[in-house]
This record gives structure tokens, C-alpha cells and sequence, in this order.
């Protein structure tokens, strides 16, 4: 559990009189920056887990959607039997406190699905104490597949596509389980996403359906491999994609957006954003690169369905892909070796990227819910004012107060900011609205700290219903 920190105040004779001035000073606490126990989180991740569950999802043969559900030992049926004994592993060793469920739903006459097929996912879900209704998930893809993706008898070892990711899914439950927080934490094995992201659609709709706040949707699809088709190889950086407009933004958002700015301030943008700051400050050896775009060029991934019905949704991946390790026919032609197997997969990396998305998930579900419904003033004026609703009752147990950002429009990152306590709005004397982008931000008695909002509808997470 998370140590209180002290936080003590200079005496008032050390203060400059300007300061004595204002009562508030004396009121400002401002929380620590620093988080030990993200630091402990990050290294409780294990490579050797990793590996043994990697090993274990490739001995089912394929993990093709249409493939084998009765055998104990071949096919997706006895990859998701397994995935859901794993979770309930973890939950009998934290005292229950794991919800493993199954998700269900038959797909038919679909291009990849022509035949009524159970698509299944496999969920772990850990209730927050204080904020149970606001989501924080991790993802992974069950299953994987040949070149024809219809194929679903052919050895399909899918190492890195994706059983990385599913292990990383398993492993961050293993080691977040030991803690409790105030947002709840999801752990989900999707199906499907071979298909067409099938199982990514199922989750969605019933976290719209049962009005889940959903912060946000990590998907992790190929996390373990270093060594790229064009010859780079390279353990130290990982992309993250996000999309810059909300899909679901309406005509009169998008108006309004082109005359304030926001294209590059979606929620799931700014998700991605808190990711490459986790990364610079808690992962030892990792760069974030993130890539201003839904997903790889033309291509997809399980985090669009959220993004779909309004989620803040990203992707974490390796920055390198070996395309001969993917989607393949296990094979050597004329002397090149194809297959997505064991050996392309590394396990110090996928520790490594499970550990961003590990402490990620802690951060943000020991900070407070993003801000609701952040507004911003300030034309044709010297100075620029945030405003914003502030958490009430048991959603602000925790809260500290709130944090106000601003960066440059050509920056890709928030570079300034300023604490300004417990209150729901704040002036930015002569920082002239024109010049930057703005946003804010929660943070806890303890320093945990939510993603940044962007003021409007282009950059809102959702209020607190």
C-alpha cells in the first residue's frame, strides 16, 4: 500500500513578503512528484513469467478464432480455459479480489466469419474503492492465424502476435492484484481481432451499455519483438498510436474545433501523452515514440472499436515489426524462415513494455477522475483562464487539487504547468490564449496525477456521472 507523505510548508519568516500577502499561500500543499511504489511496480514484472505463459499460449497449436474449442490442449477453447484459470489463479492469491468473466457473442456471415462462431473474451475485473465506475483497461488479443485468414487448422504459434500481449495482460493482473485502488483496473484476453476486432466490439458495447467511465483502453498487440524487417534492432523505444480527432465528434464539435484548436488534443491522444511521461520517469531504458495516427498505416487494431463509441483508446507496441513474423505460414522459401514463433520473441522487452502499461494502470488509478467539463477564456485579452467542475463527495476523498498545463501549439508534449490547489478555476496572468494549448489535470493528496484535459468537447473524458 502507499505510504503517506509528509508535506511540510516553509515557515512563514522565510517567505518573501509579497507572498505573506496572500492568505492562500499558507493553504497550498502541494503534492510530491515522485512515486516510489510505481517504481516497485515496475520491477515486480517478470521476463521469466512472461516467458512461461508466452510458451504455454503457443503450445495450443492455433488460436484461431474458428479453431478447436472442445480439446483440453489445442485450439482458442483451451487458450481461453486456461487464460481463465490464470485469472482466477491471481484472485483464489489476492483474497477474491478478481471478477473473472467470460464475454460472449456469435458472429456469422461476416467475411472472416462465415459460419456461426462464439467469439469469447476473457475479463478480469478489479473494483476501485473509491471511483468503481471509471475504467482503466489493458488489453491483449487471444488469437492469431496463417497467411489465409481463414485457416484455422494450420500451426499458428502467434509468439509475439499476440501472445505477448495476452501474457503482458496476465502478468500485469499478477502484480497490480497485490495492490488496491481507487479506480478499477480491467484485465482483458479479447477474441476475434484477426476477424475483425470482433471481440474489441463486444467490450465496447457493454461498457457503453452499462455506462462504464471508461479513462482509458490500453491495447497491446506485439510487444515482444526487437529486431525489424528493415534490419534496426532495438529494445529501448515502443510506439504508441492514438487517434488526434474523437471519431465520434458531431458537425457542431468539429465547428466549434476549427476555431479553438483540439486536433491534436483528443482524450486518447492526451492518454498517449501520460504514457510517454511514465515511460521518461518510471521505465528504466524506454522511449515513447508517438505516432499521430489511429494505427500503423492503413491497418487496425482492437483499441479502434473503443474509439468507435467514444472511449479514449491507444495502442502499445514495438517500434520494429518483422513482417515475415506475422500472419505466416510457418515455412522456409529459399532460404528465409517465416513464422511467428518463439524465437522472435523477447522477453527482457516484453517485461519491459508490460511494466509501462503495469504502472500506467497504477498511476492513473490511484489519481483522481480526469477534470470535467474544462473551459477556457480569454480572447482578445491579456491573460487566459481555465475553468472547470470540481469532484464532489467521495470522488474527491483523495483529491489534492488540480493542475493547470500549457505547451506551444507545434509541442507534442505538455512543458509547462502550475498547481493551483482545490479550486475550480484559475487565471493565467499574460500567457495570452492565442500562443499555446491549455489543459488540466487532477492530482491526489498523494502526487498521482490524471491525464490532462483539453478544454471542450475535443478533448473531453467525460463528466462524473
Amino acid at each position: 500500500m502507499i505510504a503517506k507523505p509528509k508535506i511540510h510548508l516553509l515557515p512563514q519568516t522565510l517567505l518573501p513578503i509579497a507572498m505573506l500577502a496572500s492568505a492562500s499561500v499558507f493553504a497550498m500543499q502541494v503534492p510530491p512528484s515522485e512515486q516510489p511504489v510505481l517504481r516497485d511496480i515496475q520491477q515486480q514484472v517478470s521476463a521469466d513469467r512472461l516467458k512461461t505463459d508466452v510458451t504455454k499460449l503457443v503450445s495450443f497449436g492455433t488460436r484461431h478464432t474458428l479453431s478447436e474449442t472442445k480439446s483440453d490442449t489445442q485450439g482458442i477453447g483451451a487458450a481461453r480455459r486456461w487464460i481463465k484459470a490464470e485469472f482466477e489463479k491471481i484472485s483464489k492469491q489476492c483474497g477474491g479480489c478478481l471478477e473473472v468473466v467470460y464475454q460472449k457473442q456469435t458472429f456469422s456471415g461476416e467475411k472472416r466469419i462465415p459460419n456461426p462462431t462464439e467469439v469469447v473474451n476473457v475479463v478480469a475485473i478489479q473494483r476501485g474503492s473509491i471511483d468503481p465506475n471509471r475504467y482503466i483497461v489493458m488489453s491483449g488479443d487471444i488469437d492469431s492465424r496463417v497467411s489465409d485468414p481463414l485457416n484455422f487448422t494450420s500451426d499458428s504459434p502467434g509468439a509475439n502476435d499476440n501472445a505477448s500481449g495476452v501474457a503482458g495482460v496476465i502478468e500485469a493482473a499478477r502484480v497490480l492484484s497485490k495492490h488496491k485502488f481507487d479506480g478499477t483496473l480491467v484485465y482483458a484476453a479479447l477474441s476475434g481481432e484477426e476477424q475483425g476486432l470482433f471481440g474489441g466490439k463486444i467490450m465496447a458495447e457493454i461498457a457503453k451499455k452499462e455506462n462504464w467511465r471508461v479513462e482509458a483502453v490500453i491495447n497491446n498487440d506485439m510487444i515482444g519483438n526487437i529486431s525489424g524487417i528493415n534490419g534496426v534492432i532495438n529494445n529501448t523505444t515502443a510506439r504508441v498510436f492514438s487517434e488526434g480527432v474523437r471519431y465520434v465528434e458531431t458537425a457542431e464539435e468539429a465547428r466549434k474545433r476549427r476555431f479553438t484548436g483540439g486536433e491534436v488534443d483528443s482524450p486518447s491522444r492526451n492518454v498517449a501523452r501520460y504514457i510517454d511521461k511514465i515511460a521518461d520517469d518510471y521505465i528504466p531504458n524506454l522511449d515513447v515514440m508517438m505516432v499521430y495516427r489511429l494505427d500503423r498505416f492503413g491497418r487496425g487494431g482492437h483499441h479502434r472499436p473503443f474509439n468507435e463509441v467514444g472511449f479514449p483508446a491507444v495502442r502499445i507496441m514495438e517500434t520494429n515489426e518483422h513482417y515475415d513474423r506475422q500472419h505466416q505460414d510457418l515455412r522456409i522459401e529459399n532460404g528465409r524462415e517465416y513464422g511467428d514463433i518463439l524465437a522472435g520473441v523477447d522477453f527482457d522487452f516484453n517485461a519491459k513494455l508490460t511494466s509501462l502499461n503495469a504502472v500506467t494502470m497504477a498511476s492513473m488509478a490511484w489519481a483522481p477522475a480526469p477534470p470535467a467539463n474544462v473551459k477556457i477564456a480569454g480572447a482578445v485579452k491579456p491573460s487566459t483562464t481555465l475553468s472547470w467542475e470540481k469532484a464532489q463527495g467521495e470522488m474527491a476523498k483523495n483529491l489534492a487539487g488540480y493542475r493547470v498545463h500549457w505547451r506551444l501549439t507545434t509541442d507534442a508534449t505538455w512543458t509547462k504547468s502550475q498547481f493551483v490547489g482545490n479550486i475550480s478555476e484559475f487565471e493565467l496572468k499574460n500567457i495570452v490564449i492565442d500562443n499555446y494549448f491549455f489543459g488540466v489535470s487532477s492530482v491526489s493528496k498523494d502526487g498521482f496525477e490524471s491525464p490532462v484535459v483539453f478544454p471542450g468537447p475535443a478533448g473531453s473524458f467525460g463528466g462524473y456521472k
